[in-house]
């Protein structure tokens, strides 16, 4: 398939099942991944992670992990720096992932101090492509694509192999997908976000903007000369790691460019 002749480094398909939807506050219970390595050899692997937080007893529902089930396994920290080196120089894809298996990965590597860097990655998001030549689930995806019926949904990596096979259905179905990561990232990006959970957005500028709350649509480098407290408020307040990270890392460009 063409696809995997065009891949210049290998990507990671993968999927996470959580306690909850909070990027800040829940936590991954399972992490399943499929690499598609450059010669398009296919290598999976699937962690159950002990949260240490309780797994409410409405998800354990949906996905089926419940904490009698990952009471003994690994924390993500025990298991972070496999993971890490897994997907270590790899583009990333998955389904919803840019909204949340992207920054709620992220999230849990900076919670053991290890730095994802997503300004050197590709995000495939392969559910943005569907919305906007479909608009409907992963199920449905699957049955519309590739006429099967996804049993197995919230399985993890049944879930990643759905996902998976759903993007080459893509690139079979509509013949203005150009099958390469740059074009497929660019296209399955609804808005160019500077930070993960989209607090930071770029404005037709190309300048980091805030999203949210009193200075939405305000240039980051303004607040932080006209409302330091704005700015150090966010940095002491329940919002992702890194998301402080980037703002961080633009208030020290801007200090560094004052004294240069």
């Amino acid at each position: 398939m063409s696809f995997l002749k065009n891949l210049t480094k290998p990507i990671c398909f993968f999927d996470l099942e959580t306690t909850g939807i909070s990027i800040v506050n829940d936590r991954i219970v399972e992490i399943s991944v499929l690499k598609i390595e450059k010669n398009g050899e296919e290598i999976s692997k699937t962690w159950l992670v002990n949260p240490t937080i309780p797994i409410p007893k409405i998800v354990s529902s949906i996905h089926g992990i419940t904490d009698e089930m990952v009471k003994d396994k690994p924390t993500f920290k025990d298991v972070s720096s496999e993971i890490f080196s897994f997907i270590k120089d790899c583009d990333l894809a998955g389904f919803n992932s840019n909204k949340f298996d992207v920054p709620m990965l992220a999230e849990e590597f900076l919670r053991v101090e290890k730095d994802l860097d997503i300004s050197k990655i590709k995000l495939i998001d392969v559910q943005n492509i569907f919305h906007k030549k479909e608009k409907r689930t992963l199920s449905a995806a699957y049955k519309f694509y590739c006429n099967k019926i996804h049993d197995n949904a919230h399985s993890s990596m049944s879930d990643t192999r759905a996902t998976f096979e759903v993007l080459l259905a893509q690139l079979d179905k509509y013949e203005d997908l150009e099958d390469n990561v740059d074009f497929l990232s660019e296209f399955s990006t609804q808005k160019k976000f500077v930070d993960l959970a989209g607090f930071i957005h770029l404005n037709s500028d190309l300048k980091p903007t805030f999203s949210f709350g009193k200075h939405k649509g305000k240039e980051v480098d303004e607040i932080i000369e006209t409302d330091p407290g704005y700015f150090s408020w966010i940095l002491n307040a329940d919002f992702p790691r890194y998301t402080k990270k980037v703002l961080n890392k633009i208030r020290l460009s801007k200090i560094n460019n004052k004294l240069s």
